[in-house]
C-alpha cells in the first residue's frame, strides 16, 4: 500500500485518483438527477480549462477565443440531433416536411448540400473534432508563422469569436439565429431526455474528461511536454536550438482547440440545446477565469475551477437574483488578488506544508532529542576527532624534520 501511495505521488496521478473517486462515486451518491445534470454540464467547460493549461500554462499562449471551438464542436452535435429529430413524420404540419423547423420558418424549400453528411453519426463524430482543429490550424499556422503572439494574438482570437458569432446569428435560416438549435430529444432513437440517459451522459462526460487529463498528463511529463515549458520561458533559445517554435504553437493551439469541441459536443448532448450565447467573447472571457481559478498550470486544478465559477454562478443567481454578477466578480478578483496561482497554487503553500506537518514521523527515525547523558559522550568523540588532525600534523613536521 505504502509503495502505491508513494508511486501515485510520484507520477502526479494521486490528484487524478482523487478527483475520479469525486466524480465518479461521491457525486452521484450524492446527488439527485438535476444536480448530477448541472455537473455534468459544468465538466463540459472543464474541457476547455484543461485545454488552456495546456496552451495558456505550458505554451505561454493566451487565446480568449475559446467559445469559438467550444461552439463548433457543440453546433456539429446539434446538427446531427436537428436532422434526426427532424424527420418527415414529426415535421409534417410544415409546409416542407423532412428539415428543421428554423428552416421552413426561413422559408427555405429543401436541406442546404453542406447539412447532408450530417445524417451519418459516424461523420458527426469526425466532424466534432476536424473542423475545429482545421479552423485553429488556419488561425494559429497564419499568425504564429508570422511571430505574431502576445496580446495581439488574444486580441485576434477575440475577434474570430466576434465574427463566428455574427455569422451564425446572421445566417439564421441556416444555424437557428440568435435561437440557436433546439428540441433536441433523441441520439439514434435514444431519448436523451430521460433521467437514465442524463444519468448515463454525465458519466460519459467525466470518463471523457479523466481520459482527457491523463493525455495531457503524458503529454506533459514527454519531451514535447518540456519543450512546451522552454519554448514559454525562453523562446528565443528553443528556437536557436533548431526547433521550429511556430509549429509548437500551432500544436498546443489545435489540442485546446480539439479538447474544446469535446467538451460543446458533450454539452450540447447534457443540456439539449446550442446558441450562440456559447461562443462570443463573453463566455470565452469566462473560460480563462476557470483556468486562471484553479491554477493555469495544474489539470485537475482547472477543473476544480471550472466547478467551482459554475457553481458559483449557480448558488449566487439562484441566491441572490439581483447581486449575483458582483458576488461573481467580487470571487474573481478576490481569488486572483489572493492566490494568484488560482486553487493548485492554494495547495501547494498551505495545504501540503500542512498536511506534512500533520503526518507522525515514522518509527526509529532517530528523530528524539539526544538525551543529557549522550550530550558529554558526543561532545568528548568530537574533541578527540577535532584534535587528532592536529597531532598527526605535528607527527609529520617532527618526521619531516628528522629526514631533513
Amino acid at each position: 500500500m505504502d509503495a502505491i501511495k508513494t508511486w501515485l505521488g510520484r507520477s502526479g496521478l494521486a490528484s487524478i485518483a482523487i478527483l475520479a473517486v469525486l466524480l465518479l462515486v461521491v457525486f452521484p451518491l450524492a446527488m439527485d438527477t438535476f444536480r448530477l445534470n448541472l455537473v455534468g454540464k459544468y465538466l463540459t467547460y472543464g474541457f476547455v480549462a484543461i485545454g488552456l493549461v495546456m496552451l495558456w500554462g505550458y505554451g505561454g499562449v493566451l487565446s480568449l477565443g475559446q467559445g469559438v471551438f467550444f461552439g463548433l464542436g457543440g453546433y456539429a452535435m446539434a446538427m446531427f440531433l436537428k436532422l434526426e429529430a427532424s424527420d418527415p413524420e414529426s415535421t409534417k404540419i410544415q409546409s416542407t416536411p423532412g428539415i428543421p423547423d428554423f428552416m421552413d420558418w426561413n422559408q427555405l424549400t429543401e436541406l442546404p448540400l453542406w447539412w447532408e453528411p450530417f445524417n451519418s453519426f459516424g461523420f458527426t463524430l469526425f466532424a466534432v473534432v476536424a473542423v475545429p482543429v482545421l479552423l485553429a490550424f488556419i488561425i494559429s499556422y497564419a499568425m504564429f508563422k508570422r511571430r505574431v503572439g502576445g496580446v495581439y494574438f488574444a486580441i485576434i482570437t477575440q475577434a474570430v469569436a466576434l465574427i463566428l458569432t455574427v455569422l451564425i446569428i446572421g445566417q439564421q435560416g441556416y444555424t437557428g439565429g440568435v435561437n440557436g438549435m433546439t428540441d433536441l430529444k433523441t441520439l439514434m432513437g435514444w431519448d436523451i431526455r430521460t433521467d437514465e440517459a442524463k444519468t448515463l451522459l454525465y458519466f460519459l462526460t467525466a470518463a471523457l474528461l479523466l481520459s482527457a487529463i491523463l493525455l495531457c498528463r503524458w503529454i506533459q511529463l514527454s519531451k514535447l511536454g518540456t519543450l512546451l515549458l522552454a519554448m514559454r520561458d525562453k523562446e528565443d533559445r528553443v528556437r536557436f536550438s533548431g526547433y521550429d517554435v511556430s509549429m509548437f504553437k500551432v500544436f498546443a493551439f489545435c489540442l485546446a482547440a480539439a479538447l474544446s469541441a469535446i467538451g460543446g459536443a458533450m454539452f450540447t448532448l447534457q443540456v439539449g440545446f446550442m446558441s450562440p450565447s456559447f461562443v462570443g467573447i463573453v463566455p470565452s472571457i469566462e473560460m480563462v477565469i476557470f483556468a486562471a481559478v484553479g491554477g493555469r498550470m495544474s489539470l485537475v486544478g482547472a477543473v476544480y475551477g471550472a466547478l467551482l465559477v459554475n457553481f458559483g454562478k449557480t448558488y449566487f443567481s439562484e441566491t441572490f437574483p439581483d447581486l449575483w454578477l458582483f458576488l461573481m466578480a467580487a470571487l474573481f478578483i478576490g481569488v486572483v488578488m489572493a492566490f494568484p496561482n488560482g486553487l493548485a497554487g492554494l495547495y501547494e503553500s498551505h495545504v501540503k506544508p500542512w498536511l506534512a506537518r500533520r503526518k507522525p514521523a515514522p518509527a526509529g527515525s532517530g528523530s528524539e532529542p539526544p538525551s543529557a547523558t549522550t550530550a558529554p559522550t558526543v561532545a568528548h568523540t568530537t574533541t578527540s576527532s577535532a584534535t587528532a588532525p592536529a597531532a598527526d600534523i605535528h607527527l609529520g613536521a617532527k618526521v619531516s624534520s628528522q629526514s631533513a
